[in-house]
């Protein structure tokens, strides 16, 4: 079992490897009722039954629901990178169109089969149908410092602004997709892996 990420929005961060599986638990719980009744309609209490762990044991870590969603989110993210990770030690090392389907292709597999991950993703859509800025940036901060030596380059403000908006493009793009169909649309999905190499070409060629 991999242990939890010591999110910001964790009361107290789990010490013992019993605290960190109960942490776990919780976490998977929510992220289940998320695609069971959604945000609005998720409760603390649920997600103690759910995980089978007594109410005071998710306060422990949370004061409300918020911060649960907030630390799937993190959780999120720290899988994500984990995946990408392994996928390019597959590629040969420079090929920038090698990550670059890494990183889409690793989101659109999270999007589709991890749990809870169409409401939160890495904290873009609580309130549902909100989107903030600022996980963009954290996944485009993530992204830079995974791949600059991978791609041999250095994570200068170019590269910054560079995957920043090739992150914000893509995420908006991957969201249409799913909106057309909710596995996503195949057409779009190729035009935004499109567009996204020409981008990037201009840069990483």
């Amino acid at each position: 079992m991999k242990p939890v990420p010591h999110a910001t929005s964790l009361r107290r961060a789990p010490v013992q490897r019993r605290s960190a599986e109960r942490l776990t638990r919780i976490l998977d719980a929510c992220a289940e009722l998320l695609d069971e009744v959604g945000y609005d309609d998720l409760s603390t209490r649920a997600v103690a039954e759910r995980a089978g762990v007594p109410i005071g044991s998710v306060y422990r870590f949370f004061g409300n629901k918020r911060q649960m969603a907030d630390a799937l989110a993190q959780r999120n993210l720290e899988r994500y990178v984990e995946r990408v990770t392994e996928r390019l030690k597959e590629a040969r090392k420079g090929d920038w169109r090698a990550a670059m389907d890494a990183v889409l292709d690793e989101y659109l597999g999270m999007k589709r089969t991890a749990p809870g991950f169409s409401l939160v993703d890495f904290g873009n859509q609580i309130p549902v149908g909100v989107r903030q800025a600022e996980p963009n940036t954290r996944v485009a901060d993530r992204l830079i410092h995974l791949l600059s030596g991978y791609l041999g380059r250095s994570p200068d403000e170019e590269l910054r602004r560079v995957f920043l908006v090739a992150v914000e493009t893509a995420d908006t793009l991957v969201q249409l997709a799913f909106r057309v169909d909710p596995q996503g649309d195949e057409a779009v999905i190729w035009e935004t892996r499109e567009l996204l190499r020409a981008y990037l070409g201009r840069v990483l060629d």
